[in-house]
């Protein structure tokens, strides 16, 4: 928990001091209530200037010279204090508040903070016949981890990945119908078995196995980002060019491009979430200091300081680095893995996006990594403010 660790008791009668010693910056903040306010709860919201936005919740209010200020919240006469953590990043930010919504009202928090989960591709492999669909709900075991099928994304939103699955699903012949199964001969089945692009398990079109065989194929599909498919064309288009069947080699080439095409439309951030490992960087408060947050499973750990100049710790910033993502990944956590997913893609997919990305593939990119802190730590810092949104993300809880 990255706790909220600077505290400050507010009296309205010495408000000016209190004010003037909370800093102009990004913050998440918690407005604690008086003691003698029965059954009262702490009222938690991030801002992009912790200073103007307590005077505005906390200072006197003159209606005659401001009308408007009658319909802003008032928190004057409910605040005993305040505790604050300074963040460097909206990413950071969106981290903190989250952690701390979710302890003052777990059962509300998502709707307070306004979370959407993204939208993903599941292969339900629950299912005898198992299809592939868009959703926005993961289903999880007793230890966190996704159940009950295949898991592909995020993605920026729902028609994106319908799009995207649309496309892929062209290459390959499992069902797209809702229906349930009976396997009966007399069934008049759909278009895609009468366009050939489907198997057509309703009316006993195909084999249990082939069936398998075929789903198969797209989890395999899925899990190597196009790789498997590609793989696979490739050989028979060098078997069929050894045999001399150049029609059937240039053929095969033509799905080549067609997989290749479909796998253009697909975001950098969409994989299967249980190898989604990535580690985010972002500019942390402290001067020339990088906080790093290392992305295992899709989950996102607290983050650790790459500190540089006058307090960069002996080590150097690679070593340092090797260190960290060569240490095991925590125990399942029981927080929901959809939270994680939902945070993730929000700030990806965000416009302007703070911060950089990369991605395990055979190895950390470390070296790429080193060089990115240079370009955060030389971004201008009123940038990465601006991108901090003013509005509240959080009501009185």
């Amino acid at each position: 928990m990255m706790e909220l660790d600077v505290g400050a008791a507010f009296d309205p009668a010495r408000d000016a001091e209190f004010f003037s010693a909370l800093p102009p910056a990004p913050a998440v903040v918690q407005i604690e209530p008086r003691a003698d306010l029965a059954n009262a709860r702490p009222h938690l919201i991030r801002t992009a200037d912790l200073r103007m936005r307590m005077m505005r919740l906390l200072g006197p209010r003159d209606l005659a010279a401001d009308p408007a200020a009658a319909r802003r919240l008032d928190l004057r006469q409910f605040a005993a204090g305040v505790r604050y953590r300074l963040t460097g990043s909206p990413f950071e930010q969106a981290y903190v508040l989250w952690q701390h919504a979710r302890r003052v009202d777990p059962r509300g928090y998502y709707a307070r903070l306004r979370m959407r989960w993204p939208a993903l591709l599941k292969v339900n492999l629950a299912n005898a016949y198992p299809r592939c669909y868009v959703t926005r709900r993961i289903r999880s075991d007793e230890s966190g981890r996704p159940a009950g099928g295949f898991y592909f994304g995020p993605f920026p939103s729902r028609r994106a990945a319908d799009a995207f699955a649309s496309e892929f699903l062209n290459l390959f012949k499992i069902r797209r119908c809702q229906i349930k199964i009976r396997r009966d001969p007399t069934f008049p089945g759909c278009i895609y078995s009468e366009m050939k692009m489907c198997l057509a398990p309703c009316f006993a079109g195909c084999s249990a196995e082939e069936y398998a065989s075929e789903t198969t194929r797209v989890v395999d599909f899925l899990a190597t980002v196009g790789g498997s498919l590609q793989a696979e064309l490739e050989r028979e288009r060098e078997s069929a060019s050894e045999a001399m069947d150049f029609e059937k080699a240039a053929a095969v080439h033509k799905r080549l491009d067609k997989v290749s095409e479909v796998l253009r439309g697909l975001p950098e951030l969409a994989r299967p979430i249980d190898r989604l490992d990535a580690v985010i960087m972002q500019r942390a408060v402290e001067p020339e200091t990088i906080a790093v947050f290392i992305v295992r499973c899709a989950r996102i750990a607290e983050p650790f300081l790459l500190r540089f100049g006058p307090t960069a710790e002996p080590r150097s910033a690679e070593e340092i680095l090797r260190e960290r993502l060569s240490e095991p990944p925590s125990p399942d956590s029981a927080e929901p893995l959809a939270d994680h997913l939902s945070m993730i893609a929000r700030w990806f997919y965000s416009k302007p996006r703070a911060g950089e990305i990369f991605y395990k593939e055979k190895e950390w990119p470390i070296r790429r990594m080193v060089r990115a802190c240079a370009r955060l730590l030389a971004t201008d810092a009123t940038v990465l403010k601006r991108a901090v949104p003013k509005r509240d993300s959080g009501k009185k809880s």
